[in-house]
């Protein structure tokens, strides 16, 4: 009796020791899953990038496509700035070279007495009288020379295109008064001549008394020559030459040139005809006007404007330099951030 109480006894022990164990292993179990519950619950939820590559990959192709557009606008703004520099030193060396011509009109009450230099040959001077106010004596003198009023030399000098030949210029000091329109008037014979056409050539030249005060006046001649040009006058006419004189003023030198009007009236010649074998000339030396015109050339080009073109254009060079330096930073420091964040996902992966 006693002895089957005891059986009982530690058969009830020992399958109270068996049920115990069991249960603490499924409390365990339970206390960790509510361990790894709670630890999920509390880790930050992923980048959705981490877990969508494709969206990173969509942002990389963003910024790679953003980084070439500055390139790109870098490149072209560098391009502009080159192109404005290469326009303006090209148009500064273009009106630096070829300066523009400004005239201006110099009202004078009397001109330096010009030289006329006529070239007779075979005709010889009848008569030279200055007259005022265009007045001119109806009748012509025809027998021989009259003493006039007219300041005249003759010069023999040898011709400047060719040694061999002489030439004979008559040199008459021109007219002054051209408030009260001075002129002169001069009058020429010639007998006989050989030639097709008849007709008397002339010159003027800036000052007479350049040449009567000139110690070699054939020399000056020959100069003037060179740098003049020669007109001629008809006979059976009378020529009536308007004078206007130009200045020119170059970067060196300075040049002056007679612009002339001339106008021809037909001579009546009432002569017997035993004397019509002596053909005429008549010619009439006046200015046109009180002006003198001066041309000037002018250097429109500025070099300070350029200067300042140039510092603004390399301004903005440096200030686009700047911008595309910064801009490099910026994509240097994306890309490590890029690459920072993937490996940080790798590690999050492994772990």
């Amino acid at each position: 009796m006693l002895r089957r109480e005891t059986s009982r006894s530690y058969q009830e022990f020992s399958d109270d020791d068996g049920a115990e164990p069991s249960e603490a292993y499924q409390n365990c179990a339970e206390d960790k899953e509510g361990s790894e519950s709670n630890g999920s619950a509390a880790l930050p939820e992923d980048d959705p990038t981490e877990t969508n590559p494709l969206l990173a990959f969509d942002k990389a192709c963003l910024k790679s496509v953003f980084s070439v557009v500055l390139i790109l606008i870098y490149l072209s703004l560098t391009a502009g700035a080159a192109f404005l520099v290469y326009q303006t030193i090209s148009d500064f060396m273009e009106k630096l070279n070829h300066p523009v011509m400004s005239v201006r009109y110099k009202e004078v009450d009397e001109f330096d007495p010009p030289g006329i230099a006529l070239y007779p040959g075979k005709a010889k001077l009848i008569s030279c009288r200055h007259h005022y106010h265009d007045h001119i004596p109806p009748r012509v003198s025809l027998g021989e020379f009259e003493e006039g009023d007219c300041a005249m030399e003759e010069v023999i000098y040898t011709d400047p295109y060719s040694n061999y030949t002489k030439k004979q210029a008559l040199v008459v000091q021109g007219p002054t008064d051209v408030q009260d329109r001075e002129l002169i008037f001069l009058q020429f014979s010639r007998n006989e001549t050989e030639e097709d056409f008849s007709a008397i050539s002339y010159m003027l030249f800036a000052k007479y008394n350049d040449m009567s005060l000139s110690l070699d006046k054939q020399k000056f001649m020959r100069d003037c020559e060179r740098n003049y040009s020669m007109w001629t006058f008809s006979g059976g006419f009378r020529t009536w030459v308007k004078m206007s004189l130009v200045k020119t003023s170059g970067r060196r030198n300075e040049s002056v040139e007679f612009r002339q009007e001339s106008s021809v009236v037909k001579y009546n010649d009432r002569r017997p005809v035993a004397e019509k074998t002596n053909e005429l000339f008549f010619v009439v030396f006046q200015w046109r006007d009180p002006f003198i015109q001066e041309v000037k050339a002018i250097v429109t080009a500025n070099p300070w404007n350029t200067f300042a073109i140039l510092c603004g254009v390399f301004m903005a060079l440096f200030k686009a330099a700047n911008f595309a330096k910064l801009t490099v930073h910026w994509i240097k420091k994306i890309r490590k951030r890029h690459q920072k964040g993937r490996r940080s996902r790798e590690l999050n992966q492994i772990s």
